[in-house]
């Protein structure tokens, strides 16, 4: 049977937050029976934007990831709460509103996707607009994929062998894998979020050197490439370890790559390294 699906791509992500307020809108002050209650104006994030920054002063990036309820197939909140989480033959995860009045619900929830509702006393998170899907007024997906002005998140109802392809095509890749939840919602350029780059810049008789070759070396890769206009280059997507940065095949420094613990929450210390400018 075909299953609904998320991929929402790093890359894009510029933290416009239009996923946010859709969200929002389709949600605060109305309810949608049976799927679910209103969402209260404030504390609920049912589609959260999370950041990390890499890197230091002046190479540098941002990334941002909107994280919804990953709608798992084998989801820890159905687990500890079965008489209250329903898993449709579809994919999609939905809390009952009328049997979801046990706080440790939220807790259930190891990507933290679940919020307590004070004011109806129930446990709520995204639907994946279920209500809209189910009435045929969602032909591009849920509220948040529409909203999107630079298509980062996109809907796709695939058959199981359809979606494992594209996950095998565009590297897709899920949150917190070790879970072994089988998340139905994927990452794409997941690197720019949890991985680690090595940039710097060549300089010969302190002037940059346009189209230097650059070659990093080391735990597992050989990549090479050659300078931009200011003499930087950037290898990215990198894990922690040793590394050996080379010009013209001439060793010029060695680099580590130092581990940081969780790679799946906001990392301000990161362990991306700028390598400053380096005189050939």
């Amino acid at each position: 049977m075909k299953q609904h699906y998320l991929v929402i791509d790093i890359e894009q992500c510029f933290d416009c937050n239009n996923c946010f307020i859709a969200c929002k809108d389709e949600y605060v002050g109305n309810a949608w029976p049976p799927y679910t209650d209103a969402q209260p104006r404030h504390g609920h994030r049912w589609m959260n934007i999370e950041r990390t920054e890499r890197g230091a002063y002046p190479r540098i990036d941002v990334a941002y990831r909107p994280t919804p309820c990953m709608h798992c197939e084998d989801a820890p909140c159905e687990k500890t709460h079965p008489e209250a989480v329903i898993r449709r033959e579809d994919g999609i995860v939905l809390i009952d509103p009328h049997k979801a009045q046990d706080k440790h619900l939220t807790k259930s929830c190891p990507y933290g996707a679940i919020y307590w509702n004070d004011e109806s006393g129930t446990a709520q998170k995204c639907t994946m607009c279920a209500h809209l899907i189910d009435s045929g007024d969602a032909p591009s997906g849920p509220r948040c994929v529409h909203s999107c002005p630079t298509e980062a998140i996109k809907h796709y109802c695939l058959e199981p062998a359809e979606m494992e392809q594209k996950i095998k095509d565009e590297k897709l890749e899920i949150l917190l894998p070790e879970l072994n939840t089988k998340p139905h919602v994927f990452y794409k350029n997941y690197h720019l979020f949890n991985k680690a780059f090595v940039a710097g810049g060549f300089l010969k008789g302190g002037e940059c050197v346009k189209g230097a070759d650059a070659r990093l070396t080391g735990n597992g890769i050989d990549e090479r490439q050659a300078t931009d206009c200011f003499g930087d280059f950037k290898f990215d997507n990198l894990c922690p370890g040793d590394y050996t940065l080379y010009s013209d095949d001439k060793a010029v420094r060695k680099v580590t790559v130092p581990e940081v613990g969780a790679t799946d929450t906001i990392a301000f210390n990161n362990n991306s390294q700028n390598l400053g400018n380096i005189e050939l």
